[in-house]
């Protein structure tokens, strides 16, 4: 862990719980003179520390975590880009706020979410008054779509959820689903303790892959299913039968607005606990990094897709054993995400897309290859993706057919552990391909496929002239100025007091 000054915070959980430093001091066996030392910013907040906290206060080591420091900076960019007084905010600022004050970035974060819901809630007003059928009482409200409720609830629990992932790595330990072909012992399973029969189902059943009948007992899965698949949806019927307490209890406790998206959240926790079923953890884990993530072999090994292997690879942060943490992508030829998990601190943007210039989109250019990638975001993080077209259809000729492709990414610090690394140059930073999270909230100002302006800068409009680069950003006007104070600290000489790390 590097230098981690968190002063601040450390200082607001501590008045939080109503103690002194003095009181604090003593439960975590420091003086009180290293602990006011600690919260001034005058020591990092170091690992030892930070046990103890977590020891006697029950503080979520993951609060002082570097990814979610890192989310926050992307939120907050992301929220401040769009600036009504026009100021560009620094990122060293930003990352000042994130580490120091998360209230208060949250808080930001959280407003600037309002403001785009007023926004369109006035557009759709002023769309019906100019119809001359509005009227405020039939204003649409702007919430969250229910599947990017579900969406966000996976996000916040790093894609990770703990006590489905245990009590499935049980259940296939106690059902021997290693052994033999799982689907027939999943079927079993199904019959013997739920009387449930499964049944191929007719091909004019509205194109199901699984249907079950409560009344009947009677579950009925598609002639078209690859093994893999025919198994997984077994597995999903079981997640609802032998799981279904735990996963009504994970769906009460999260902040899911509506009906709808709590059955959404129940589908999704069912289909991560048949994933956990088939692909359980340990096992899983060890293949993984014997076979160093290679995704084809672990495909070939445990019987399921690409896809599939994808989103357990996203899922592998257990505390106490965890792999590379990954984040995963899935959009279609027309740009639109289907699908974004993360298990770390990437940061999907929420508006104007995403980038061109992500090998995700490649792939579609080469369907069926594996195409790797080193990219680098505006914040200088560097990142390995790994991409790959998968399509799903089975009406046979001239009927169209579902094709996505797969993202998977992982920081640059983990790639030596991947397969997909071999070969490349991990050190020279002129390697990695410049992206951004999307054309509105990426400041680069040298890209020439930007499809959108930033909106964190006023554009420079010269009907005398035609550049390369598309919608060019105005000159910061206080950029100079910033640079000069920074310049100006740096060769500053060295005071009394103790010196605080740079942001």
């Amino acid at each position: 862990m590097k230098k981690t000054f968190m002063g601040v915070r450390l200082r607001s959980l501590r008045e939080e719980r109503g103690l002194s430093q003095l009181a604090l001091a003593q439960q975590l066996g420091l003086s009180p003179s290293y602990l006011n030392q600690i919260e001034q910013n005058q020591r990092p907040l170091t690992v030892p520390v930070l046990l103890r906290l977590h020891a006697t206060l029950g503080v979520d080591i993951q609060a002082f975590s570097e990814d979610e420091e890192a989310r926050l900076v992307a939120s907050l960019r992301e929220a401040l880009a769009d600036n009504p007084g026009g100021d560009a905010v620094a990122l060293a600022e930003l990352r000042e706020v994130a580490t120091q004050m998360p209230a208060v970035g949250r808080a930001l974060v959280a407003l600037h979410q309002r403001h785009r819901d007023a926004m369109e809630r006035l557009e759709a007003l002023a769309g019906e008054l100019g119809d001359g059928r509005g009227d405020l009482a039939r204003m649409p409200q702007a919430r969250p779509m229910p599947f990017e409720e579900v969406r966000d609830f996976f996000f916040a629990h790093q894609n990770h959820i703990a006590p489905l992932d245990n009590a499935a790595e049980a259940f296939s330990t106690e059902w021997r689903l290693r052994e033999g072909n799982p689907g027939d012992r999943l079927a079993h399973r199904l019959l013997e303790s739920h009387g449930v029969q499964v049944i191929p189902a007719e091909d004019d059943e509205g194109g199901a892959q699984r249907r079950f009948d409560p009344a009947t007992r009677v579950l009925r899965l598609s002639r078209h299913l690859e093994p893999g698949q025919h198994a997984f949806q077994l597995a999903t019927q079981l997640a609802f039968l032998e799981v279904g307490d735990m996963i009504d209890k994970l769906v009460a406790e999260a902040p899911l607005s509506s009906d709808t998206a709590r059955s959404l959240a129940r589908i999704g926790l069912a289909n991560y606990f048949a994933a956990a079923l088939l692909l359980p953890y340990g096992v899983f884990l060890e293949a993984a990094e014997q076979l160093r993530y290679d995704i084809d072999q672990l495909a070939r090994r445990f019987g399921v897709g690409f896809e599939t292997i994808c989103h357990r690879l996203s899922s592998l942060q257990r505390p106490e054993a965890r792999g590379v943490p990954f984040f995963l992508i899935r959009v279609d030829r027309a740009g639109n995400i289907s699908k974004r998990q993360s298990a770390t601190h990437f940061h999907f943007s929420k508006t104007g897309g995403t980038c061109p210039l992500w090998n995700v989109y490649e792939a579609f250019a080469q369907p069926g290859r594996v195409l790797t990638q080193l990219a680098r975001m505006p914040d200088g993080r560097a990142y390995l993706w790994i991409a790959r077209t998968v399509s799903h259809g089975f009406r046979g000729y001239g009927s169209p057919n579902k094709t996505f492709s797969i993202g998977l990414g992982c920081d640059i610090s983990h790639a030596t552990r991947l397969v997909y690394s071999k070969g490349m140059d991990l050190r020279d930073p002129e390697v990695p391909t410049p992206i951004g999270a999307g054309c509105k909230v990426c400041e680069r100002e040298a890209c020439p496929q930007r499809a959108f302006p930033f909106v964190g800068r006023p554009l420079d409009v010269d009907e005398n002239q035609s550049r390369f680069m598309p919608y060019a950003a105005a000159p910061d006007k206080y950029g100079a100025a910033r640079a000069a104070l920074k310049s100006g600290a740096s060769r500053a000489p060295a005071s009394g007091s103790p010196r605080r790390r740079s942001p």
